[in-house]
């Protein structure tokens, strides 16, 4: 079984109205499929079932970062003179092999070192989300999205709505008014926090979590406001359950696992599970490496993702999963090592597990193997359709409903 391409993707590359190293500087970028093509087999009427499935139901992931990175991460020198660029090279082409009808798009978060070497400034922000709406303003294949009707328009035309992201608050800095700003851009979904605090509240990678500040109260009570889904995956579990229950609108964990089954700082505990739940919002798995893994087979693979995915859906429901599995097209694993300080991989994904390192998440790597492999389990495991439409977007969709309107 092959990966089929959307037809209507016409060829566009990204930045084509420019020329490459005259107006912008020539790297070279990874093979989006590096690390292969790899597909869970099934039987032929369960390949058919698949199909119809694709057809009739949005197919939504709550975050991802679909842009190529560059083809060496080993050196870090070369991948910080790329992300110095402040370029982002959308993955046109490989996203139109995707099932993809809806993909959250997060940019370069944690790794935009564009005019510091710490990230996360607003300036850096801008010029990113600025880059990508020009790059976008020159094709006709993603549509930009900001409302809901864009995500079933995008599916009817054969298209993807690409929502943008701001993982975390520090670039708002102490300016409320610049959650209007990013909404007015186009930014449809805001993280309270990365993994570091901010000066609404505390990350996940923190010893002490003091919970949503004021201004974060504030900031809460605008994204209501202006219609701006709230994600609490990087927090700390305290600032996390505050947000949650400050505010008056459904919220979601855009990718985190569970952790019950996979004890670190990043998986969220079953009482924060519940608390989203309660309130109406979704959790998003996510399968970005060495990340939702599990003690059943002491590594980082389809199965154990799914793991996570039915521990959260037999504690609270079906109504209040989802998929948002955090990956790029090149080596991710290499951008985490290159990264690792900057995306605070030690502080939050410590365990007192052994396990042996993957070089790549089969049948996850990037956004569009993910979008095959998902739903492929899904019916090699018997789900109900309805339950399929549910967690492939459904529940993500009934939430944005609800927050942006």
């Amino acid at each position: 079984m092959e990966y089929k391409m959307k037809p209507a993707y016409k060829g566009y590359k990204a930045y084509e109205y420019l020329e490459e190293g005259k107006d912008f500087p020539k790297f070279e970028w990874a093979d989006w499929d590096w690390a292969g093509r790899h597909v869970v087999e099934l039987e032929p009427e369960q390949e058919a079932r698949v199909a119809e499935l694709l057809a009739k139901y949005p197919y939504v992931s709550v975050h991802d970062h679909p842009t190529l990175f560059p083809k060496d991460v080993t050196s870090k020198q070369n991948i910080d003179n790329v992300m110095r660029n402040g370029r982002e090279m959308t993955a046109y082409e490989a996203l139109a092999y995707s099932n993809i009808d809806c993909v959250f798009d997060n940019q370069l978060d944690g790794v935009n070192i564009i005019s510091s070497p710490g990230g996360w400034k607003w300036i850096d922000i801008i010029h990113d989300l600025g880059m990508r709406l020009c790059d976008l303003a020159h094709q006709d294949f993603i549509i930009h999205c900001k409302t809901v009707d864009d995500i079933f328009a995008a599916k009817k035309a054969g298209k993807i709505a690409m929502v943008f992201v701001v993982e975390g608050a520090a670039p708002i800095e102490n300016e409320v008014d610049r959650i209007d700003i990013l909404y007015g851009l186009g930014v449809r979904q805001l993280g309270v926090t990365y993994s570091e605090s901010n000066a609404l509240g505390n990350g996940c990678k923190e010893v002490h979590d003091g919970g949503l500040t004021m201004f974060g109260k504030q900031c809460v009570e605008r994204m209501n406001k202006v219609g701006m889904l709230i994600d609490v995956s990087h927090c700390g579990p305290q600032t996390a359950y505050d947000a949650i229950t400050y505010s008056k609108k459904p919220i979601i964990m855009s990718h985190v696992g569970a952790k019950g089954v996979w004890n670190t700082k990043r998986m969220a505990s079953d009482e924060m599970i519940q608390a989203v739940a309660v309130k109406g919002g979704v959790v998003g798995i996510e399968a970005a490496p060495h990340t939702t893994m599990s003690k059943t087979k002491m590594t980082h693979d389809l199965d154990s993702f799914m793991e996570h995915f039915e521990y959260v859906k037999n504690m609270v429901g079906i109504d209040h999963v989802g998929f948002g599995v955090d990956c790029l097209y090149g080596d991710h694993v290499g951008v985490h090592h290159a990264f690792a300080q900057a995306l605070s991989i030690a502080a939050t994904s410590k365990t007192g597990a052994e396990y042996e390192e993957v070089p790549y998440v089969k049948y996850l790597e990037n956004p569009t193997e993910s979008s095959w492999n998902i739903i492929r389990w899904l019916v090699k495991h018997n789900y109900s359709d309805e339950d399929i439409a549910k967690v492939i977007g459904g529940n993500a969709i009934r939430v944005l409903q609800e927050v942006w309107a």
